[in-house]
């Protein structure tokens, strides 16, 4: 099974890219960020076309979630992140796919920080980790994928210096990613590829993508029972450098099937 994410930045104004590059992967599950779109405006039809079927939460101008499933059935579990029954952000969906449970995540970027946008951050960073240690308590298959807005080593980040100051790389953002890897979670492309510099964001300014100048903070985290199925992983670097295309590259696994 081939598993992937992607923090699309606006499934209608991205959806050609998002066809092209589902043709040329072909991926079994897709966890769609960002989709900047609200509930009745998500692309299912074409999506349908090209051979997947999927469940969202849409929010109108930002966030919002999916999963894809090409010859899957999503049986949605839920569109929110337990515990803040205020937050209408929609940032979390997720559903079991052939017995394995799949929580899609857009997590809060948190800048401009330090300020409510950062505190907002980590708030639902608590609630996320509470909310992943209920899941290992099930020992069941579980992924914990997407856009986490967390650059979690210096390894991560083609020029740490110049990160001191965001939020995605603040020490609070990472003590808060290491304590929910530290549950129990195996970070997949760490696993196999512990010492590579792997970027999964380039930013639209400055040449980013050009010089190769990213970050990596589109992550898989695996539970015990799923994490010895892993058999390969990477990021699909160069649809960041099609026409028109979002900021983030999609991040993939491929897990021996059950």
């Amino acid at each position: 099974m081939k598993i992937a994410t992607y923090n699309i930045n606006g499934v209608n104004g991205r959806l050609p890219v998002l066809l092209r590059w589902l043709e040329e992967a072909k991926p079994d599950v897709v966890c769609l960020q960002e989709l900047k779109a609200p509930q009745e405006k998500f692309p299912e039809k074409a999506l349908l076309d090209a051979g997947y079927n999927a469940i969202w939460h849409g929010q109108k101008s930002w966030n919002g979630v999916a999963i894809l499933g090409r010859g899957v059935e999503l049986q949605e579990v839920r569109n929110t992140l337990p515990g803040d029954d205020e937050d209408l952000h929609s940032r979390y969906i997720e559903a079991i796919v052939d017995n394995v449970l799949i929580g899609c995540l857009y997590l809060p970027n948190g800048n401009p920080a330090p300020g409510p946008k950062f505190d907002y951050k980590l708030r639902w960073f608590e609630r996320l980790k509470a909310h992943a240690a209920y899941l290992l308590s099930e020992e069941v298959p579980v992924i914990l994928a997407g856009d986490y807005n967390v650059i979690p080593t210096e390894i991560d980040v083609y020029k740490p210096s110049s990160w001191l100051d965001n939020a995605l790389f603040f020490p609070e953002s990472r003590e808060k990613f290491k304590e929910l890897v530290d549950q129990g979670w195996v970070d997949a492309l760490r696993k196999l590829y512990p010492e590579e510099r792997i970027y999964t964001f380039w930013d639209y300014f400055r040449n980013a993508y050009g010089r190769n100048a990213g970050l990596r903070i589109d992550h898989f985290l695996l539970s015990p029972q799923i994490s010895g199925r892993l058999v390969s992983a990477g990021v699909d670097s160069h649809v960041r450098g099609w026409e028109k295309t979002s900021d983030h590259a999609p991040t993939w696994i491929e897990l021996q099937n059950f």
